[in-house]
């Protein structure tokens, strides 16, 4: 057995062993994939051939992967490059997937995009909300009308950008509101049921080292718990092992902007900062508290 293959057998090996230890206990491999793990790793005797753009686009869509070397096939390959290779291939993977279900005929029909997420695969901070609304279902991108916005402006003000984070929902298809020309409509549980194993998936994946739920339906999609977001939020949760903030919904200081609410989501990411060990200012500190 090659270096390069040992190396990469060990990865994969390591890679269950963790999702062993946060309770999956399946895991889904394309076809395709399990083909090509069957071949032996070869070192290539010439310089590799250059991937085109179109096809670097494809390999991985709306990942932040500007983090990760480009890999080879080789012997000098290292186990971190090897598994980083394994991660995109499978984040790719269940993408995919994602993109072509149809377990929920009504909201498949009714969609123009399947919302899957955004952001880097290998962020310490995922943020999840409900399902994507109107301006979400057009561009096929999380958050991106007003409440992401908003979204956009706490994260940057914690240092961060949406790219350092990934953002996600409990449903990945716009809940369909027929008779309606506008608005939104909170997932049904057997919506929720149906879709939440791909967002398991994706923050098993990217395993990040806490997870802020945005309002009462991401709190019930991941935890199970119906009771009031006005009691949860501020108080820490665990999502498999994984420290979980519960917070409430950017819409809702949409609705409501007085200085107090803004106050209690921004206490609410202050200790998300602390629990990531970020440095935090005065300034943030201060952050809508009246002189």
């Amino acid at each position: 057995m090659s270096d390069a293959y040992g190396q990469l057998l060990d990865a994969t090996i390591q890679h269950l062993e963790n999702l062993k230890s946060r309770s999956v206990r399946h895991v889904t491999v394309a076809p395709e994939t399990l083909l090509a793990l069957s071949k032996p790793t070869v070192a290539a005797k010439s310089a590799p051939s250059p991937t085109r753009p179109a096809e670097k686009a494809a390999a991985a869509p709306e990942v932040n992967t500007a983090s990760i070397p480009e890999t080879t096939a080789g012997v000098s390959d290292s186990p971190v490059k090897k598994s980083a290779g394994l991660k995109i291939a499978a984040y790719t993977a269940l993408s995919e997937r994602a993109r072509g279900c149809v377990k929920c005929p009504h909201l498949a029909s009714s969609r123009k995009h399947v919302v899957f997420g955004t952001g880097s695969i290998d962020a310490q901070l995922m943020f999840v909300g409900e399902a994507p609304g109107a301006d979400e279902d057009e561009q096929g991108e999380p958050f991106v009308g007003k409440a992401g916005q908003l979204l956009t402006k706490i994260i940057q003000a914690t240092g961060l950008s949406r790219a350092d984070v990934y953002i996600a929902n409990i449903l990945k298809c716009r809940p369909d509101t027929p008779g309606q020309a506008a608005g939104n409509r909170k997932p049904t549980p057997e919506e929720m049921q149906t879709c939440i194993p791909y967002l398991h998936e994706q923050i098993d994946l990217i395993q990040p080292k806490v997870i802020v739920a945005l309002g009462a339906t991401a709190v019930e999609g991941l935890l199970g718990k119906t009771v009031g977001i006005t009691k949860l939020r501020g108080n820490w949760q665990t999502y498999r092992d994984t420290p979980l903030m519960p917070t409430y919904h950017p819409a809702y200081l949409l609705r409501n902007q007085s200085l107090s609410e803004k106050r209690r989501v921004w206490e609410d990411m202050l200790a998300v900062m602390e629990k990531l060990e970020m440095p935090v200012s005065d300034k943030q500190r201060h952050f809508f508290i009246k002189a």
